[in-house]
């Protein structure tokens, strides 16, 4: 009993032969194109579209194209057989070693220079420091100053010599002043709602703060409020 078989040719779900798993010319060729879009930039359906104007009919399925495209996304760089194996990329145990002992020695370095300087694909340089070394870039933190080790243990000392004296707090009045205004418009996040999907978003109107407004100083120690007061307006305040 004769069997037929489905030819490779056409709307094929994979860029190789039926016969023998060899890849045939034509579609080597839709092998080495999507390959090239992907290094110039292309999305899948642009590359689907591209092979479909330069083969018509004979154009690989749109399924065969985006995952191929992923692939090479990913990095891959062989031309192997499928069936033979897990495709190769260059995410192995080495580069991961490589990337983490690069990014490690300077932490301001991006994905494009680590990409350049290893020679290894971008999207792969990217998965490696995101999902395999479990990077994140974060900005610095903004502080009022960083003291040197000297200044730390200056501070150290003297925060010692006050806990050892605490009556001394007692005897401290401090101060300090603030603006009341008449009203303050309400925060971004004072206006946040729950709503669902097809609900209508929240409005509010633009307002600005008030214009009236007074000064309120107030004078305390450790344990409460010593003295309050408003200042008139126009009046002037000094030491």
């Amino acid at each position: 009993m004769s069997r037929s078989f489905p030819s490779s040719r056409g709307n094929s779900t994979c860029p190789w032969d039926t016969v023998g798993g060899k890849m045939s010319d034509k579609n080597r060729e839709q092998w080495i194109n999507i390959k090239f879009c992907v290094k110039i930039g292309k999305i899948a359906s642009e590359t689907l579209a591209l092979l479909t104007v330069a083969y018509g009919e004979y154009a690989m399925k749109k399924s065969s194209v985006f995952e191929w495209h992923r692939r090479f996304k990913e990095g891959r760089d062989v031309l192997e057989d499928p069936r033979s194996g897990q495709p190769k990329t260059q995410r192995t145990d080495a580069n991961v070693d490589r990337v983490r002992t690069l990014v490690r020695s300077d932490r301001r370095l991006g994905v494009r220079v680590i990409t350049e300087e290893l020679i290894m694909n971008r999207e792969t340089v990217r998965k490696i420091v995101k999902e395999d070394l479990g990077m994140r870039t974060f900005s610095a933190k903004m502080v009022h100053g960083i003291l040197t080790h000297d200044q730390k243990q200056r501070r150290l000392h003297i925060s010692s010599d006050l806990l050892g004296n605490a009556e001394m707090f007692d005897r401290v009045i401090t101060g300090d002043e603030t603006w009341c205004f008449e009203y303050d418009p309400e925060t971004k996040r004072q206006s946040l709602r729950w709503k669902t999907q097809n609900s209508p978003r929240p409005k509010k109107a633009r307002l600005s703060r008030s214009q009236v407004k007074t000064m309120l100083m107030c004078f305390f120690d450790q344990k409460k409020i010593v003295h309050y007061e408003f200042i008139a307006q126009g009046q002037t305040v000094n030491q």
